[in-house]
């Protein structure tokens, strides 16, 4: 197992010291990296003492060491997955050779884009949630986004990593680069269109971990299959953090509902109209916001039908979700069959990867949906939160910018807009934001999770001013 050296002035598992080139090339990205959280990371919590978890070795045990650090002085660092002896290749037209140490020549530009779009993600987050702090439902919910910040800072650490040590000047280039591109910015957009939008309220930060995050589970365990092995240790790693980011949402999203059904109760009404004057989130709302976030994150997918998604597999850099879960890992005879406008194609499967991968995203984004409706089934409700059609407002693949509803049917423009968030809606959800900065006080909005962080009580300090 691969202890972590905190002793060193970047953090890492890599050996970092017996490179004395590549750690002065980190040691200079790393101030303009420290000069961007200060400016597009939390607002005016810099300060703050922050009740954290940090990795201290890389195995399942690792996850055990929590406490305060101010962010600023968050070790971040290089972590990478314990490598496997004699690891083979485990899919595609490479598949049984050994992986590779370093960066084939021929697959040098697709592997170094693949990173370089990953880890413009990680930073985008952060900055489209700089602001959420100052009106945190509670501190306990506080301390849960600045733990997401942090680890979304350490995975642009791991893409940089890369960068660094296996494409030269490029790479040097492109980890500049990550931090030139800012989320919203209109001169220097980060690469995907989600990760520019604006997260500006709570309930848009729990639907952002839960639906995009997964997202990023289902990018990074493809990139875990890697035949380039330093890159597929990173993704192993990452993994471990990402669960964490999901969980936040999910359980955010449940405790909301929970607040919303005492409410109901209470009214014994189901009325939006009368749920907002209570101030909670009526279910109708919620759906809404399932409905923007759910298909937002299939875009991230890309096209159903890709010849890039077959050229990764076929060499070998970037498979399916787990990969050993598959009987066929040549994949070049079988076939997909892909709804599309036409009706059914009849897709090779090496095209299809994007497809295949999406379809297990969507099958695991069921799981809390079903969560969701067992709370409400079980206070006596008949609302049932859906997933919207995969060809709802798609702007990517063989449905972009067809005209759907969420059952996926043909419709009007304005059966489109009625069934995603108005701006009345998102207002309304602004002015629910109010700060509550008391430990043990929740706002009204949101009910208060089963238990605290590491067995800390709810009146936990989780985030302390000094």
């Amino acid at each position: 197992m691969a202890a972590i050296d905190y002793q060193s002035r970047i953090p890492n598992n890599v050996g970092l010291s017996d490179d004395r080139a590549l750690q002065r090339a980190l040691e200079h990205w790393q101030p303009a990296f420290l000069d961007w959280w200060k400016e597009l990371g939390p607002a005016k919590f810099q300060g703050h003492e922050v009740y954290l978890r940090t990795a201290v070795s890389v195995d399942t045990q690792g996850w055990a060491h929590f406490d305060y650090v101010k962010m600023p002085e968050y070790r971040w660092g290089i972590f990478l997955a314990d490598k496997e002896a004699e690891r083979q290749i485990g899919f595609g037209d490479f598949r049984g050779k050994p992986v590779w140490q370093q960066v084939p020549a021929d697959f040098r530009s697709v592997l170094r884009r693949l990173i370089v779009t990953q880890g413009d993600t990680e930073p985008a987050s952060v900055e489209q949630q700089r602001l959420l702090a100052l009106n945190a439902p509670s501190l306990y919910d506080m301390r849960n986004l600045f733990q997401v910040n942090v680890e979304e800072g350490r995975h642009l650490w791991a893409m940089v990593y890369l960068l660094h040590a296996y494409f030269g000047r490029d790479g040097r280039e492109e980890a500049e680069e990550l931090l030139v591109r800012h989320s919203g910015d209109s001169n220097h957009p980060r690469l995907l269109e989600t990760f520019n939008e604006p997260i500006d309220d709570w309930l848009s930060f729990f639907m952002f971990a839960y639906f995009t995050d997964r997202d990023g589970k289902y990018q990074l365990k493809s990139l875990a299959e890697s035949g380039f092995d330093p890159l597929a240790r990173t993704c192993r790693f990452m993994l471990t953090e990402e669960a964490h980011h999901m969980s936040v949402g999910e359980t955010g999203i449940a405790r909301i509902i929970r607040r919303t059904l005492d409410e109901m109760h209470a009214l014994r009404s189901d009325d939006p109209a009368q749920l907002r004057e209570a101030g909670v989130i009526d279910l109708p709302l919620l759906q809404r916001y399932i409905n923007y976030w759910f298909s937002s994150a299939l875009d991230l997918f890309g096209s159903e039908i890709s010849s890039n998604a077959a050229n990764y597999f076929a060499n070998g850099l970037k498979g399916r979700p787990d990969e050993i879960s598959f009987e066929d890992h040549d994949a070049s005879a079988a076939i997909e069959m892909i709804d599309g406008p036409s009706g059914q194609e009849s897709v090779p499967m090496r095209n299809a990867m994007n497809y295949v991968t999406r379809a297990a995203y969507i099958r695991d984004c069921q799981i809390g949906l079903t969560r969701w409706n067992r709370l409400i089934a079980k206070e006596g409700f008949n609302t049932v939160l859906k997933l919207p059609a995969q060809r709802f407002r798609r702007n990517v693949g063989l449905w972009a910018a067809a005209s759907v509803d969420t059952d996926g049917n043909p419709c009007s423009a304005d059966v489109i807009a009625r069934a995603l968030p108005s701006q009345g809606d998102r207002a309304y959800a602004r002015a629910l934001m109010v700060g509550v900065d008391v430990p043990g006080k929740f706002a009204n909005w949101i009910a208060p999770p089963d238990r605290g962080i590491n067995n800390n009580p709810l009146e936990f300090a989780y985030v302390r001013a000094i």
